[in-house]
């Protein structure tokens, strides 16, 4: 019987190695994912998925690729990717995600791409013919459109907060929590992988700790996380990192911490005893992770620099009353005085010049500061600012961190990386954040190459294996032999980015390969028609 076996078995293996790959990417610098030392080595794909790695130059293959002098490594996973919509509606705007080698995004912070209820469903998904309400509606539009990457949801606590209670700024009832712990654990049921959080943003920002354990422990219930862009990121980085890991504990569940940092130069300090806080939950069993993105200048709208309670009415009555000369002057002796919450003027030192517009309503303001943007309209700074936040969404990028707090977090084993945006369309965008288009390039190429911050296996460790692990996608993240195929292929010695602050939609160079789920997305540089991505639904 044994033999029988034996035999069987070798039978098999010689068929499998009859058939033809679908892929063969040969003489590669195998970096795997885990950690370990690169390794020469030729890689086979069949089926979407990884089946050989080894010598096999000498098998059939319905396509080469050779990867000599080249790093051949597992997608990269961006722990913070902002909306899937835009893959949905724009499907152009993959390539902001796929030319930077990010094949699997992890989308939802505070809003998230489902549930939905007619008031809260997105107008131009509306427009464009879609009608969804629940995530596995969600996700079955999706599949059927096609989407070119992975994309792996949260569930957001504000999207739950603004269905059941509006943009109120007070606590639910027992039955309105109730109701928002039913809609956590719908989403979950379809396939989230967790609930988070955006606390520094309206509604958000008006949940109390106590709110937060139930909707994250209904989460648990189904294996779930919780991630979360913490209260404060700042003078309170302490005080709101302990809240994180005081929502995990109580709710049993893991905790993410996403884009870790100490913003305004009188709290740099504050990052190591921010790493040192997390070390010490991992010491004592709790699942704390975080993540970083690769710039000293952070992204959000300029209406963040006004202090979070003006919006609990909503933005829109609000915003009317900026019209009011004597509101304004109420609201400029606030920003300029008080720091009971995240004063975005005081961490870029009280200096207009350091908060660069990334996307206006007038084109030619972006890419100056607000400064710059007074002396263009001959009017005075705080005038400028006020028109900025009362004419639309201006998103700004203000100077607030560091590069010593970049280079701790990177050293430490727990965190990995985010572009923390969402895909966008270099045709269409005018302004963004350089690291919608630049950000792992850009740990390649200065904290890898040029600053030797970390070494490549590490980095790429933190970009692939450490995130998929985080969102529970175990597939992926590896080259390893039963692997979902999703690979990147990169010139270690030339790769870097091109977008900054100034041109900040360019693509980055020297990446020339990017394949998901076993199909070529980016050939030779270039983007391809391929819709290979998947909707990753949580495992049960």
């Amino acid at each position: 019987m044994r033999i029988r076996f034996l035999l069987l078995s070798l039978a098999a293996a010689c068929a499998a190695v009859a058939q033809p790959l679908d892929l063969l990417i040969t003489n590669g610098r195998v970096v795997d994912g885990s950690g370990n030392p690169w390794y020469n080595a030729d890689v086979g794909i069949r089926g979407g998925a990884i089946v050989e790695i080894g010598k096999l130059s000498g098998r059939s293959a319905k396509r080469t690729i050779d990867a000599r002098g080249q790093v051949v490594a597992p997608g990269f996973v961006d722990l913070m990717g902002g909306r899937s919509l835009p893959l949905l509606l724009d499907p152009d705007s993959a390539a902001s995600k796929l030319r930077q080698g990010i094949t699997t995004m992890f989308a939802g912070e505070g809003s998230s791409d489902a549930p939905h209820t007619d008031q809260t469903f997105p107008q131009e998904a509306r427009r464009a013919g879609y009608n969804w309400r629940t995530y596995g509606e969600y996700f079955q539009v999706l599949e059927k459109r096609g989407i070119a990457l992975n994309v792996v949801h949260n569930v957001g606590a504000a999207q739950i907060r603004r269905i059941v209670l509006g943009d109120e700024d007070r606590a639910p009832n027992a039955e309105e929590l109730k109701r928002m712990q039913a809609l956590v654990s719908q989403a979950m049921r379809d396939g989230a992988v967790g609930v988070s959080t955006a606390l520094i943003y309206p509604p958000g920002t008006y949940a109390k700790t106590e709110e937060l354990v139930a909707l994250a422990r209904a989460a648990g219930e189904y294996g779930g996380i919780y991630s979360t862009h913490m209260r404060n990121e700042s003078s309170a980085l302490l005080e709101a990192i302990a809240e994180s890991i005081e929502i995990g504990e109580k709710a049993g569940v893991p905790v993410h911490i996403y884009h870790l940092k100490a913003a305004g130069q009188d709290n740099w300090p504050l990052m190591p005893k921010a790493i040192e806080a997390i070390r010490a939950a991992r010491a004592r069993g709790l699942d704390v992770t975080a993540d970083i993105y690769p710039y000293i200048r952070n992204g959000l709208g300029l209406g963040s620099f006004l202090h979070p309670r003006h919006y609990a009415r909503g933005s829109a009555p609000f915003l009317k009353t900026l019209d009011d000369p004597a509101v304004r002057e109420r609201l400029r002796r606030e920003v300029e005085t008080t720091t009971d919450w995240e004063n975005w003027y005081r961490h870029v030192g009280s200096d207009w010049d350091n908060v660069l517009i990334a996307s206006a309503a007038d084109k030619s303001y972006e890419g100056k500061s607000v400064a710059e943007v007074a002396k263009m309209r001959n009017a005075d700074v705080w005038a400028t600012f006020f028109d900025l936040v009362r004419n639309g969404r201006t998103s700004v990028n203000p100077k607030s961190m560091d590069e010593a707090q970049k280079h701790l977090a990177m050293r430490a084993d727990f965190v990995s990386f985010c572009t923390d945006a969402s895909p966008t369309n270099q045709a269409k965008a005018t302004g963004a954040h350089p690291r919608a288009f630049g950000s792992f390039p850009r740990i390649l190429a200065k904290y890898v190459r040029e600053e030797q911050v970390v070494s490549l296996e590490e980095a790429i460790r933190k970009m692939t294996s450490l995130a998929a692990n985080r969102v529970h996608v175990y597939d992926r993240g590896r080259i390893a032999v039963g692997q979902q195929a999703d690979i990147v292929i990169f010139d270690p010695a030339r790769i870097r980015d091109t977008a900054d602050f100034t041109n900040p939609l360019g693509f980055p160079e020297h990446l020339p390969y990017v394949i998901v789920n076993g199909q070529v997305a980016v050939d030779d540089g270039r983007m391809t028609a391929v819709k290979a991505g998947r909707a990753l639904r949580a495992r049960r």
